[in-house]
């Protein structure tokens, strides 16, 4: 009798043991079935390649920073790009990281708008953001900056620096975002200099720094001694074209300006300043704000000097009237960002625009 009650209670025990083992399982499954706890963000490059000087590169600089901010891992499920070697890469691409389950996936680039707005529609619970375009989808975060304003302190430091009062401008490929950069270039060349000039040429590409390197050459070569090139990796031929002249004759006073991040590594000797566009930064805010739970979907967000978006780099220290230049920079800043100067970011606006 007493080792039927022992059996009765260990049956009894045992069957608990299941029926709360089976508990524990449930809540288990319930737990991972629920949202993941992890974020990953991936992007993808335009032709010009995460290594091009310039835009792309900032880019990538922005999402390493906030991976590695945020105690993430390059690689799926941390952070990571697919770099583009034609545009018929660039659907291929933005589709196999929001197959890989990225949180977030960047096209870099408006090259990449048609294909940003096609696979974000195929894949319509990810999220995707563009750089320098709008895809009016829901499921795209849309960044715009306001290149004109950095563009204008660019010419200001130009047109003070000039001695011959010959100016150039390179541009990639034209657009609206390269004529937001050339419009407010020459507004802020004539505002500060209005006897100078400014030679416009574009090459017609964002990767051919062979051509940016012909342009510069023929442009040094009849006068202009400060040339500002908007054009991608295109415009490492600047670099190239002024850094030789410079090695030849060193007393030769040539200036090159760089564009969208800090450029004086491309020579230290000849690149006067920067027009910076802080696509490092709009990555990285951007990036924040998915991973909290704020995704900006069907939006644009728009980055200024207000937004400490854009901006010019330091002024190099061989700059002959260095001090000068940054008093005068200095000044439009706030000018700007009071609103008493609307730059212009096209050439129909430049027509009628004065700084007065």
């Amino acid at each position: 009798m007493k080792k039927r009650k022992i059996g009765l209670t260990l049956s009894l025990v045992l069957a608990a043991g299941t029926l709360l083992g089976a508990c524990g399982k449930s809540n288990d499954t319930t737990k991972d079935s629920g949202k993941k706890d992890t974020f990953s963000v991936g992007m993808v490059t335009d032709i010009g390649g995460v290594d091009d000087k310039s835009f792309n590169q900032s880019a990538w600089e922005g999402l390493q920073k906030f991976g590695k901010d945020n105690n993430m891992q390059k690689g799926k499920g941390g952070y990571d790009y697919l770099q583009s070697k034609s545009d018929a890469d660039y659907s291929t691409n933005l589709n196999t990281l929001a197959r890989q389950d990225f949180d977030l996936v960047f096209g870099i680039g408006y090259l990449m708008q048609d294909a940003v707005n096609e696979i974000s529609k195929q894949q319509s619970k990810k999220h995707f953001a563009i750089v320098d375009s709008e895809v009016d989808q829901p499921n795209v975060a849309s960044i715009l900056f306001k290149e004109q304003e950095a563009s204008f302190l660019a010419g200001v430091a130009a047109a003070m620096t000039t001695k011959s009062n010959k100016i150039g401008f390179i541009g990639g490929v034209e657009g609206a975002v390269i004529e937001r950069f050339e419009s407010g270039f020459v507004a802020g060349v004539k505002a500060a200099n209005p006897k100078a000039t400014v030679d416009i040429q574009y090459a017609g590409a964002f990767d051919k720094a062979e051509l940016g390197q012909s342009i510069a050459s023929k442009m040094y070569t009849s006068g202009a001694d400060v040339i500002f090139a908007a054009a991608g990796a295109t415009g490492n031929g600047l670099f190239k074209e002024a850094t030789d002249r410079k090695s030849k004759n060193p007393t030769q006073e040539i200036w090159a300006i760089g564009v969208d991040r800090d450029q004086s590594d491309m020579g230290p000797d000849v690149v006067l300043t920067s027009a910076l566009k802080r696509v490092d930064v709009a990555v990285e805010d951007l990036s924040t704000k998915a991973k909290n739970g704020n995704f900006p979907g069907g939006k644009v967000t728009l980055y200024g000097l207000a937004e400490d978006g854009v901006g010019l780099a330091p002024i190099n220290s061989k700059a002959p009237n260095k001090a000068a230049i940054e008093t005068a920079v200095k000044e439009w800043v706030a000018k700007i960002k009071k609103g008493d100067v609307k730059v212009p970011g096209t050439r129909k606006e430049l027509k009628t625009f004065s700084a007065k």
